[in-house]
């Protein structure tokens, strides 16, 4: 996948408004607008994932300083945030991660698993998630480092989230 950043998003621009800004350059694999998890109004930026490196590209050389809304967007590269350091990490609370996603989802997304390690299996995910409800899938990506965990309910899948946050498996 191929992630690009977009800013100086309006207030009003929803995911699916941004998502069809971006359709005609290709096949989008993920799209998002950022929200504040407490007031859930925008951030202001968003980001828009492609299947293809090209038609990433071609989406940022054409969108930039494009208007979509009642401003004018900036598209780039996105680049993710060097980690951070272990002390300036707080701790998730259940109700911010709960509201963060829709009351339909109870899937765990497992990442930051180094694929050179072969300790990322399916038992190592069920001994570790177990403890926090009803595990009803677990699908691993070995090759790309990362995993999912669909629990039975959204609250169990909060529960893990919060629990194992931060921690090496």
């Amino acid at each position: 996948q191929f992630h690009i950043f977009v800013g100086d998003l309006s207030s009003e621009i929803e995911t699916q408004q941004l998502r069809e800004a971006f359709t005609p350059f290709g096949e989008i694999s993920d799209c998002r607008v950022v929200r504040d998890p407490q007031t859930l109004k925008s951030k202001g930026y968003g980001f828009v994932s492609f299947v293809k490196k090209s038609e990433a590209e071609s989406a940022i050389a054409a969108m930039n300083g494009q208007w979509l809304g009642s401003r004018s967007i900036r598209t780039n590269w996105a680049t993710r945030k060097p980690p951070a350091s272990k002390e300036n990490i707080k701790p998730l609370t259940f109700d911010e991660v709960y509201i963060q996603s829709s009351p339909s989802n109870c899937t765990v997304y497992v990442g930051g698993v180094n694929s050179a390690l072969t300790a990322l299996s399916e038992d190592v995910l069920q001994k570790t998630f177990t403890p926090y409800g009803s595990i009803q899938e677990i699908r691993v990506f070995k090759d790309k480092g990362y995993a999912f965990v669909r629990f039975s309910t959204k609250e169990a899948a909060t529960h893990a989230i919060v629990g194992v946050h931060n921690t090496e498996i």
